[in-house]
């Protein structure tokens, strides 16, 4: 893996007292938001080859439409680990795609956010968040380009 694209999903729908929260749906402005995010990734040339999801409902909308506005796109593969995930499960389903080029990772906060300050800073205890539908581009650096703490550079940041 050479690139690693990171998006969390964009504004959901208020949870319900007692709802499912994997079942919350985009609110409007998040639909927005998704889009957007997807218009700014096709501007700049980040189309991912392959594209990680958390399986619920918001990161699964989040994903369709930001990958809507790109012309040649991979299927979105779902992967249960991504919600709720640490940094370090984050990095173990990575390590599992390192044979792709350029990976898409769509998930949650505080998961998103740790695993940024743990491959750029080398530590995921300080972070500096990760808004609805932000994009966090990273560098893999060193000879094998392997996902290791501290070893990445933060080639590009975007929020809506």
């Amino acid at each position: 893996m050479h690139e690693l694209i990171l998006l969390r999903h964009a504004e959901a729908q208020p949870a319900q007292a007692g709802g499912d929260d994997q079942g919350r749906r985009l609110s409007g402005r998040g639909e927005q938001e998704a889009r957007a995010a997807g218009e700014w990734l096709s501007k700049h040339g980040k189309h991912p080859v392959r594209v990680l999801c958390s399986p619920s409902a918001r990161t699964r909308a989040t994903a369709e439409l930001a990958l809507g506005c790109m012309q040649k796109t991979p299927a979105i593969q779902l992967a249960d680990e991504i919600y709720d995930a640490t940094p370090g499960e984050l990095l173990a389903l990575l390590d599992q795609h390192a044979d792709a080029e350029k990976v898409m990772l769509v998930g949650h906060n505080p998961g998103i956010e740790r695993l940024v300050a743990l491959l750029v800073e080398g530590r995921s205890d300080e972070f500096r968040g990760m808004p609805p539908a932000g994009i966090a581009v990273l560098h893999l650096e060193g000879k094998d380009d392997s996902l290791e703490p501290g070893h990445a550079r933060l080639d590009a940041f975007w929020s809506p």
